[in-house]
């Protein structure tokens, strides 16, 4: 048997002497058998009538299925797909002679985790489908509103379920048993946090992160053997607005900061990140300690405020690069040198690209099974400035009665009408009319309320017929007219930046 068969031939096995018979047999004899070989449906029917047999009833064979495919299953997740009998079923699964537990939940053997899964897709592929979006918005949802000292284990579950996308599997073991912890750096890890920068990468790298460590100390957290206590890695993620000069004179941030600024510059309230990790050799590679080092690292992008950029900075050579550009994580072809080595950033546009819209790219590559880097999703969403915002605010507000015209708004792609999920046009002009009302709302700007509404809501052919209705001096109308404008493009700025609920 080829190597490169007896790789995936042992993953799907799992240690089952069943399991990999049947399977070796089909595959030695599938002259385009690959690296990429899955199992044929005879051995997976065959595997499932041996292993799993006969269940009580559909519900009990949809909650094997639900515990197959995620990480790990529990109660209350088991009620996101099956509310009227979770707690029966969940009963059930942990009875059951192949199910086995941890402080987190069920889990079956990996063997019946394959065989289950690849059923599923194979026999109804909706039904998987339908299965797996209930599962990711339920752990999504639970990412968004978990503590910071659960978001591993929330990261964890998720992207378990695309364990198959790319080359996943290739870089996160899943296999990690409570050997290593996170955990908060303090002022008196500094010591051995930079020996351990120095032992991993050399000296200039050792004093950035003595740098760092005094004026970020928040940005760094430490993964520890728990037998021990010993730190055998680090990571760092440094949010920053605009650095000093201070801190630009660090290569990776510099050369950061200039690829945002000449791409797409960072807007008020915004900032970008930039990530670096330090690990031990004998942790490198697949292991529980870069699981953890991912999961902090998707948790942190996934859960910023306001984040324009990411950037991770690898070796230029780091095997990951291909691994990123499943996940829309992209050299950005601008290398930095730090003492002798040489440090590629892979980036990512958070505003261009959003959390929901990543995440739900990656659902495509999933259930497609598409092997290609898809395009980012359409529509892509606009980044503007300040000033280029406020004018196509005063262009829609012109053409609000012409929806032809509307769509055309660069407003369209922004962030406040993408994320209402409506016909562009449509929601853009629901979206002024409600910015127009809430002027209305400050006693204090009624009469700016009335001059916008005369001008774009009530349609006077011209400014001066507008002023005439409203009776009022021109200059006077124009006063008014132009603070109420000016009102709407802070109140839908604030919008775009902050959100709908932003302060």
């Amino acid at each position: 048997m080829s190597d490169e068969l007896r790789e995936p031939l042992l993953a799907f096995a799992g240690g089952h002497p069943l399991a990999l018979s049947l399977g070796a047999a089909v595959a030695v004899r599938d002259r385009k058998a690959s690296s990429r070989w899955t199992p044929q449906q005879d051995v997976v029917a065959t595997l499932l009538d041996q292993l799993v047999g006969e269940v009580p009833s559909a519900a009990h064979r949809h909650a094997l299925e639900v515990c197959a495919h995620t990480y790990v299953t529990t109660e209350d997740l088991l009620r996101e797909v099956l509310p009227d009998d979770a707690a029966e079923l969940f009963a059930w699964l942990r009875r059951l002679p192949f199910a086995e537990s941890s402080p987190r939940g069920l889990f079956p053997h990996d063997v019946v985790r394959e065989v289950l899964e690849a059923d599923l897709r194979w026999r109804d592929p909706q039904g998987y489908a339908d299965m797996h979006e209930r599962i990711n918005a339920h752990l999504a949802a639970r990412l968004r509103a978990a503590s910071d000292a659960d978001v591993l284990g929330a990261v964890g579950s998720l992207f378990f379920l695309h364990r198959t996308v790319g080359s996943t599997a290739e870089f996160q073991s899943w296999s990690g048993d409570g050997e290593v912890y996170e955990d908060a750096f303090r002022p008196r890890d500094a010591e051995a946090l930079v020996r351990l920068a120095a032992e991993v990468e050399g000296e200039e790298s050792a004093a950035a992160v003595a740098f760092w460590s005094v004026r970020r100390p928040e940005s760094f957290r430490l993964y520890r053997r728990t037998a021990t206590g010993e730190m055998v890695a680090a990571c760092s993620w440094l949010r920053l607005s605009e650095p000093s000069d201070e801190e630009a004179a660090d290569p990776i941030v510099a050369t950061a900061w200039a690829n945002a600024r000449a791409l797409a510059p960072l807007r008020p309230g915004e900032h970008l990140a930039v990530g670096r990790t330090w690990t031990r050799p004998d942790y490198q590679g697949m292991s529980p300690v870069t699981d953890l080092i991912q999961w902090r690292s998707i948790g942190y992008c996934l859960r910023a405020d306001r984040m324009a950029w990411s950037f991770m900075a690898m070796r230029h050579d780091d095997p990951m690069r291909d691994y990123l550009r499943y996940y829309d994580i992209h050299d950005i072809g601008q290398h930095a040198w730090l003492g002798g080595t040489e440090w590629a950033l892979f980036a990512h546009d958070w505003r261009a690209v959003p959390a929901q819209a990543w995440l739900d790219r990656l659902n495509r590559l999933l259930l497609t099974g598409s092997e290609e880097t898809p395009a980012a999703p359409a529509p892509a969403l606009a980044v503007l400035s300040r000033a280029e915002f406020a004018e196509a605010v005063r262009r829609a507000l012109k053409t609000l009665s012409r929806p032809g015209e509307l769509a055309g708004n660069p407003l369209t792609s922004s962030r406040i009408v993408i994320e209402t999920g409506s016909d562009p046009a449509a929601a853009l002009r629901q979206l002024l009319d409600q910015a127009v009302a809430d002027v209305g709302e400050d006693p204090r700007a009624v009469k700016f309320h009335r001059a916008l509404s005369a001008t774009y809501l009530h349609g006077a052919p011209t400014q001066e017929i507008a002023a005439e209705r409203l009776g009022l001096p021109f200059t006077t109308y124009r006063r008014h007219l132009l603070a109420g404008i000016e009102r709407v493009c802070e109140d839908l700025w604030h919008r775009e930046i902050y959100g709908a609920a932003g302060t």
